[in-house]
């Protein structure tokens, strides 16, 4: 089987992120792996909090605390929350860590060799209040672009154009508020990627139909529009140091790189992170190093990332000059919206993570996101589509079924699968209908469409349910035990079936299913078309329990109640 190496964009460390970020970029990647490691694949799952740069120097200010300490604290918050959506990474690392301290300045290091990084010397805004020179995010003000009012000096959150502090309207110091600002004369290293624009763009049309539309076009706008050489270190106090055998000026003046040429290498430096804890067994470079024939490597993220990691990171990768794995596969999601507005932590508009799970379980949250994950379009969150969708899918169609053929199975027949009849015409059309609908599941999986997929799940379920009510086996048992017995075997057969193919969506209520069966030797990970087919992987005999409801269904109170907490619409 191939090796899989998936990696989700960098979750900022600045606080808990909303669920729009949730569903660009981890969960539809901690959906894939486990849909992956099912089908018998050896995938590595990486992941990493960003922690450098201005938001988390602004936040730990916010906060009173040494940079370093709060983003050690906003670390562990951040994991717990996804360990609470229970994503399934091999690890989930730090940018701050020493490995990518290491690698990045090896890199760095490389371009310089390889006449890639220049040292220049630039005019930067300089605050006499604070007294320092301010970063791009230090310099807020409005967009010349589309006019929006808070627009950050290294990129509008509006309408995503990258852009230079100096090109703000209205300027002010993200730290003291103050517009008395100066512009004067330092030194920074500059990426040349101008030079770098002809393989780049060779590159990225390698994968021209092999990406997805949205991943592609945003390549190509940027690659259209030029690359130009840009600064790649800033005057702060937290980030990787500039190193000193190689620019000791510069290093004495406390110059650090940008975030964004040291965060797309924390790919690499959480992967060394994973195998410097066992690195008898694990070797972090067999997976980046000169393995482009043994390794698929696909990427999750946002569409505002998507610049930096299909142009300005692979400009870094090829500039090298060394054989370090590039993606293969960039899927790109476009936003969630909440009622049509903008998800935003900084505004701090919308459902955040952690604030999701206090409300439900995660499994209501990882199906309904995937389910309506915006792939083709941006998709609107609202409190009446999710209660809606939990209340159909969740409840009736999946939660139901399971609830009501254990718990009549139980009551009829007792604690044990019932035998009954041979499988009949019913089970053989059945049947045939199951194995159709998970070749769509697992065509639809195999090609990222994420929503094509849930769709196919749910008809799954569905099928189930026309299945009992095509057969009735609360009016059989009145006339034929045997056919009732028959039915409620095969349909807890397709409540084995579900517990496994859904285990990518909803691992948790999938792992409920398959422990309602006393089965010592189910060892299944997947279900073949056979399989689907005969649906005898739970015998008669098989001593089975009745789990706690799986889903609850949402009420109108519950919905006021949503709606009443986080608004009704977009603020």
């Amino acid at each position: 089987m191939a090796r899989h190496l998936i990696t989700s964009a960098l979750p900022y460390i600045n606080g808990i992120k909303h669920l729009g970020n949730m569903v660009g970029s981890m969960l539809p990647a901690d959906v894939y792996s486990r849909y992956l490691r099912q089908r018998g694949h050896d995938v590595l799952y990486i992941c990493a909090t960003d922690e450098h740069g201005t938001p988390a120097e602004l936040a730990a200010k916010e906060q009173n605390l040494p940079v370093d300490e709060f983003c050690a604290q906003a670390h562990d918050a951040q994991k717990a929350v996804y360990d609470g959506f229970a994503l399934a990474f091999d690890y989930f690392g730090r940018s701050s860590s020493p490995q990518n301290v290491e690698i990045t300045q090896h890199f760095a290091r490389k371009l310089h060799e390889n006449g890639f990084i220049e040292e220049r010397a630039i005019r930067q805004v300089f605050s006499p209040a604070d007294d320092r020179f301010l970063p791009d995010r230090y310099v807020e003000g409005t967009c010349p672009h589309c006019g929006y009012d808070k627009a950050r000096g290294d990129q509008c959150e509006n309408c995503t154009r990258v852009l230079d502090p100096t090109d703000l309207i209205n300027p002010r110091s993200a730290i003291s508020g103050s517009t008395d600002l100066e512009v004067r004369e330092t030194k920074h290293l500059f990426l040349l990627q101008s030079k770098l624009q002809r393989e780049v763009m060779e590159w990225v049309a390698r994968h021209d139909g092999v990406w997805p539309h949205l991943a592609s076009s945003i390549a190509h706008k940027w690659l259209t529009e030029g690359l130009h050489d840009r600064a790649i270190t800033r005057d702060l106090d937290w980030g990787v140091p500039v190193p000193a055998d190689t620019w000791p000026e510069l290093a004495a003046e406390g110059k650090v790189f940008y975030v964004w040429f040291d965060a797309p290498i924390e790919y690499l430096g959480a992967t060394k992170e994973w195998s410097d804890i066992d690195p008898s067994t694990r070797d972090w470079k067999s997976w980046w190093y000169d393995v482009d024939d043994t390794v698929r490597y696909t990427q999750f993220m946002a569409k505002d990332n998507v610049p930096f990691h299909t142009v300005m990171f692979p400009a870094t990768e090829l500039g090298i000059r060394e054989p370090w794995k590039k993606v293969d596969f960039v899927k790109a999601f476009n936003w969630l919206t909440y009622y049509g507005g903008k998800f935003s932590t900084s505004q701090k508009r919308g459902v955040f993570t952690d604030q999701a799970l206090e409300i439900l379980p995660a499994d209501y949250w990882r199906y309904f996101l995937i389910a309506n994950a915006p792939e083709s379009d941006d998709s609107s969150f609202t409190w009446e589509h999710f209660t809606a969708t939990v209340n159909k899918d969740l409840a009736d169609t999946l939660g139901n079924f399971v609830n009501r053929v254990l718990s009549f199975s139980k009551k009829r027949f007792g604690e044990e699968v019932p035998a009954g009849a041979e499988a009949g015409e019913a089970e053989a059309k059945l049947g045939e209908e199951i194995a159709r609908l998970l070749a769509e599941y697992e065509e639809h999986m195999e090609a990222l469409q994420f929503r094509k997929a849930a769709a196919a799940l749910r008809a799954l379920w569905s099928a189930g349910n026309s299945y009992l009510e095509e057969k009735a086996p609360w009016l059989e048992i009145k006339t034929d035990k045997d056919a009732a017995a028959l039915t409620l075997r095969t349909a807890m057969n397709l409540i084995h079936l579900y517990a496994v193919v859904s285990e990518p969506f909803i691992p948790t209520s999938a792992a409920a299913m398959r422990q309602a069966f006393s089965l010592p030797d189910d060892t299944a990970t997947w279900v073949s078309a056979d399989e689907a087919r005969s649906l005898t992987a739970v015998p008669a005999g098989t001593p089975f329990t009745v789990p706690p409801v799986l889903f609850a269904k949402l009420t109108d109170d519950d919905l006021e109640a949503y709606k009443e907490r986080f608004g009704g619409e977009a603020a």
